[in-house]
């Protein structure tokens, strides 16, 4: 009876294991070069978050501090992205 309940642990543990590693996967990504968090364009005066596809057009506000509208719309994607995975 020990035996099958230390059997039954481990396989828990692993199933565990196996899911957080996935979830830190997903949230850390590749650590590629390639893979794009956020782009600075002076010339146009503009920041895009290729995380969620968003685009701020008034660079100097928010190289000032105004952070508030990316906050906001990353905040929003993450919520999104939270509900679909609780739905699937």
């Amino acid at each position: 009876m020990n035996l099958l309940k230390s059997r039954l642990y481990d396989i828990e543990k692993q199933k565990q294991d196996s899911e957080i590693a996935n979830a830190r996967k997903t949230q850390v990504g590749s650590g590629d070069r390639s893979e794009k968090i956020r782009t600075y364009n002076y010339p146009q005066g503009r920041i895009t978050d290729h995380r969620i596809g968003f685009s701020i057009y008034q660079m100097e506000n928010f190289l000032n501090g105004d952070l508030d509208e990316m906050i906001d719309n990353l905040i929003a994607a993450d919520r999104a992205e939270r509900l679909k995975g609780e739905d699937e």
